[in-house]
């Protein structure tokens, strides 16, 4: 069944939303330090990557990962300049960089990792098609095609 366009524009606004919540918890909480250890760059760095991977695996759509990044970039780029009161989120330290960087990386990543499910698949009857007339086949004794092929759907018995 092929997903219509309206669905498909609500699950992008959806994924943007929740990449938008994933980016502002990651930049307030990026600077967070236990000691020598950057404690809110790591969790940030794992729940913004991890999301990113699932809106990709779930929906198979780049389209919805793009705008969960976007989400989380443009939520990083609005809450990192200096606010109202002259606060700042994201200050002008190595943290910091590093912080917007990364997500901006970790959301290339995510939109750039080919598709493996598109892939072609190799068999071994299309080998056996492709073999020269000349080279012998040669079965194994005992072993029957069905036995040695196995179920074609990829499943384990």
């Amino acid at each position: 069944m092929r997903i219509g366009w309206i669905s498909r524009v609500l699950s992008w606004i959806a994924a943007a939303l929740v990449g938008g919540v994933f980016g502002v918890a990651g930049t307030i909480g990026h600077s967070l330090m236990w000691g020598p250890i950057p404690a809110g760059l790591i969790v940030g760095a794992i729940a913004c990557g991890a999301i990113l991977v699932a809106i990709r695996a779930l929906t198979h759509d780049r389209g919805a990962t793009l705008a969960a990044g976007l989400g989380m970039v443009g939520m990083l780029l609005l809450i990192s300049g200096v606010g109202p009161g002259g606060s700042v989120v994201v200050e002008d330290t190595l943290s910091g960089r590093i912080w917007i960087y990364l997500v901006a990386g970790l959301v290339l990543l995510a939109v750039a990792w080919p598709s493996f499910s598109r892939l072609p698949v190799r068999t071994v009857a299309a080998e056996r098609d492709a073999a020269p007339a000349s080279a012998p086949i040669t079965e194994v004794p005992g072993v029957t095609g069905e036995t040695r092929l196995g179920d074609r759907t990829g499943r384990e018995s």
